[in-house]
């Protein structure tokens, strides 16, 4: 540590294999509470979640276990977010139960090494994922579609944690409709007790969030509730407790499958790949976006192949990010990954001696512990700002939302990033085309349907394209432009293109200006182009277009062209007065 509290920033070999630890460098020794206290948090969620979710997964309630402590005791090393939890996730285990039973022709034996095999075969594939830095392309979904995401996402969370909260069975099977359905055709099994715990739980968090903000409220209540059910039978009120916990931790190994075995498996490892890496990813995008700092998306698939591959040499099961735990753990406190790595640790002295710890914790505490977190997600001011000021991305949002309440996190993030990417498309091909006018007392221009006040330009049109020019846009470029022209009277002599908006113009586009020039001259209009940029201006020159609109500098700008067209006007009206011409018909 560093006079400064600061903890030494790792050696040049480190950076090198672990780039995603930056974060070290600036370690403040003040964080460290912080991380422990959202570790001890974390874990204790961790434990009956990887229980539930092993199940889930058609494995014995210890697989689940093995892969949130071997995933957490390396993804740390490796992410760029520093509130992600690497975990089992309820998508990730429907996903290998409804799969592999099959495959595993009713061996439960089989089936585990079939699940390790498969977390090894997403591990790969993460790794050549972040070898060609695919991260890129998640960067396709918008901000638009997280805050439908989000919205989402704490509507699906809350349906499987109502049913615990109330007492009664359910939460885990069918989608959110279904589940929501299914959690008011039971409200008749309401367990007061359990009800009165979990509200009262809720209660708590909600009074510490607001009175004592960054503390360890949820780790207080969690020890609460397995205090409460140590002194109180609460099994006979109805109260579910998370029950025993399976001791011990295996020999890593490489799982016993063949390889006829591991081409049947690759399909599902590239559905598992997908699933967690849009998970993982659009999490670290939240926080990020939250906390203020950079998420590496590409990074995360190195943190996604490094946990992967500790999970299948640990007989666990695939792995990504996790959303409710990485909520629990932001709400425990965490400043950096370095709340997983205590968590995993956790996980494992549990694992090792303390088994049965957890066997009193009641399941309507942890379910108030998740409401809790979730509640952050739902933004109704963002969407309310959405439907007032931008209908269209208010549109993307809830079709984002419908799409994980209907679809599933996976399927509703894609179906968000589809329809970002059509409203992308739409913005791209039709561009705003703005008809220029000089702003008052200066030499320039701009848009004058946003300001009326701006000096007509008699004899010209001046118009700029507020987007590259491309073959997708290019025919309302040039319908937008001509029909202004058509409908100026008297028509105009001169139309200029300003190009200082446009970065990028490509083959269809060239061609169109040609169209355009052809088009105007028939009708005795000239056109020019100015202000492009020099890559621009090469493309233009190549294609002939100097050659028909005259010469593409980068000095002359706009206020120029204006200015000397005015000029040579003038000059020929003063020839028409003066000249012989004129002298000549006044005789």
């Amino acid at each position: 540590m560093g006079r400064e509290g600061k903890m030494q920033a790792p050696s040049s070999k480190w950076q090198l294999f672990l780039p995603s630890m930056r974060w070290l460098r600036s370690y403040e020794r003040s964080w460290l509470g912080p991380d422990l206290v959202a570790g001890i948090t974390l874990a204790a969620y961790l434990l009956p979640a990887a229980l539930g979710d092993a199940s889930l997964a058609g494995l014995p309630p210890e697989a689940g276990l093995y892969a949130c402590l071997f995933s957490g005791l390396v993804f740390w090393c490796f992410c760029s977010s520093r509130q992600t939890v690497i975990t089992v996730t309820s998508a990730l285990s429907l996903l290998i139960g409804s799969s592999l039973g099959d495959i595993a022709g009713g061996d439960p034996a089989r089936f585990r090494a079939l699940a390790a095999c498969t977390s090894l075969l997403v591990a790969a594939i993460a790794f050549i994922a972040w070898l060609v830095r695919a991260g890129v392309v998640v960067k396709f979904i918008s901000e638009t579609v997280m805050i439908g995401f989000k919205a989402g996402v704490a509507l699906y969370l809350a349906s499987t944690q109502l049913p615990k909260l109330f007492g009664f069975s359910g939460g885990h099977g069918g989608g959110f409709w279904h589940r929501m359905a299914s959690f008011f055709g039971h409200l008749g099994d309401t367990k007061p007790t359990a009800l009165t715990l979990g509200l009262v739980a809720l209660a708590l968090l909600a009074l510490g969030k607001k009175l004592l903000p960054n503390k360890p409220v949820a780790l207080v209540v969690v020890i609460a509730g397995i205090a409460t059910g140590s002194v109180v039978d609460l099994a006979s009120h109805g109260v579910k407790l998370l029950g025993k916990v399976p001791s011990g931790i295996p020999m890593p190994g490489l799982p016993l499958v063949n390889w006829d075995q591991v081409d049947d498996l690759v399909p599902l490892a590239l559905a598992a790949f997908l699933l967690g890496a849009v998970e993982t990813v659009a999490i670290g995008r939240m926080f990020a976006e939250k906390h203020g700092y950079r998420l590496d998306t590409n990074q995360e698939f190195l943190g996604l192949a490094a946990a992967n591959l500790a999970t299948g040499m640990g007989h666990g099961f695939p792995v990504s990010g996790g959303m409710s735990q990485s909520l629990v753990n932001e709400g425990g406190g965490a400043r950096t990954p370095l709340s997983g790595l205590v968590a995993a640790a956790i996980v494992a002295v549990v694992a090792l001696f303390l088994s049965g710890a957890l066997h009193n914790l009641p399941q309507p505490v942890l379910a108030a512990v998740v409401l809790m977190a979730v509640a952050s997600l739902l933004k109704v001011s963002e969407l309310r700002h959405l439907w007032q000021y931008h209908k269209t991305e208010f549109i993307v949002a809830v079709g984002a939302l419908l799409g994980v309440l209907g679809q599933g996190l996976l399927r509703g993030v894609l179906v968000g990033a589809v329809l970002s990417l059509a409203l992308l498309l739409r913005r791209g091909s039709q561009p705003h085309v703005a008809f220029l006018g000089r702003i008052p007392g200066t030499r320039r221009f701009s848009d004058l349907e946003r300001h009326a006040d701006n000096e007509r330009l008699p004899g010209i049109v001046a118009f700029r394209v507020e987007a590259g020019i491309l073959y997708f846009n290019t025919e309302h470029i040039f319908d937008e432009v001509l029909g202004h022209v058509q409908a100026e009277q008297p028509p105009p002599k001169l139309v200029v293109c300003d190009l200082s908006t446009s970065a990028i113009v490509d083959l269809a586009g060239t061609r169109m200006f040609l169209t355009l020039h052809e088009e105007l001259a028939k009708h005795g209009i000239t056109l020019r182009l100015v202000e492009a940029r020099s890559s621009v201006r090469d493309i233009l020159r190549v294609e002939g277009v100097e050659e028909k609109v005259g010469r593409i500098d980068r000095f002359k700008s706009l206020a120029d062209v204006v200015e000397d067209t005015r000029t040579q006007g003038r000059s020929v009206m003063a020839t028409d007065e003066y000249g012989p011409a004129a002298r000549q018909a006044k005789g």
